[in-house]
């Protein structure tokens, strides 16, 4: 039986080229968050590497990243979201993936980024994440014992119609691991979450990297969304947790104000 309540941990990184060193400050971060009581536990996306060749790193790391937040997740008995990590694939280019864990080291489910980030913004970034990595194929909602999460990474945020299918399939948590840049972040960051959150009635829970990266400075600013729209806790741009304790019933309460999810036209609308 599902608790009305959990505390949810998300770890804000400053994650680089040197695989080690991301280890080290990860098992930091995830060492205090289950000190402060945490059920679940997210990390950013890329928490494993970021550098200038993902290919290579992928290729000299296989299965070596997930075999670390598995073991994470055991010895602090989480609940863990891996934020995503950079995924072997023989032959092709790698993916961007989501690994979600329960309390004992079982794999959940695998989430690879849907939505490529091939922007070129004036005055920020340009940048085209498919020349170095292939897009998913597959929507995924996980239930647990804590609740019920849907995955998605970063640029995913900017299209309504993949939280709105994660709602449908019953998510009450929507999970946003990022890399944002902080040109784009200082103005669309906070309202796209607060947006995904008001129009699903769902928590959105989003845990960014922070720090500068190869090609652009990285945002932060992890925050947790209700699903009123309220910002419940935001981090600056520096390495950190963010804690919340997640108030289930409070889904219920706001879907009992405003039952958008029962008022779609399905017979205009397919998603």
């Amino acid at each position: 039986m599902k608790s009305n309540t959990f505390r949810a941990a998300l770890i804000q990184m400053d994650s680089g080229c040197d695989w080690e060193t991301n280890k080290r400050m990860a098992v930091e971060l995830v060492k205090e968050a289950a000190a402060q009581g945490a059920d679940y536990v997210q990390f950013p996306e890329t928490a494993d590497y970021i550098g200038d060749d993902f290919t290579s790193f992928a290729g000299r790391h296989v299965g070596e990243a997930e075999r670390f937040f598995q073991e994470l997740a055991q010895e602090y008995e989480v609940y863990l979201n891996c934020g995503s990590i950079t995924e072997y694939q023989p032959q092709e280019k790698p993916r961007n993936t989501t690994l979600f864990f329960d309390p004992d080291g079982t794999l959940l489910g695998r989430y690879s980024k849907l939505h490529l980030f091939d922007v070129d913004v004036e005055e920020g970034p340009s940048y085209r994440e498919s020349d170095e990595i292939q897009a998913g194929k597959e929507i995924c909602v996980i239930p647990t014992d804590l609740a019920t999460f849907g995955l998605s990474i970063c640029y995913d945020m900017r299209f309504p119609e993949l939280y709105r299918r994660m709602a449908s399939l019953d998510a009450g948590i929507l999970c946003v691991s990022a890399n944002f840049t902080k040109p784009t972040g200082a103005h669309h960051w906070k309202p796209l979450l607060q947006a995904r959150a008001i129009e699903n009635t769902c928590y959105v829970l989003a845990a960014g990297q922070c720090g500068m990266k190869p090609k652009f400075q990285a945002y932060g600013h992890t925050m947790v969304v209700d699903p009123w729209g309220e910002v419940l806790v935001e981090l600056d741009e520096k390495p950190g947790i963010a804690i919340v304790d997640i108030d289930l019933d409070r889904i219920e309460e706001v879907r009992g104000q405003l039952p958008c999810l029962k008022n779609v036209r399905h017979d205009i609308f397919r998603i």
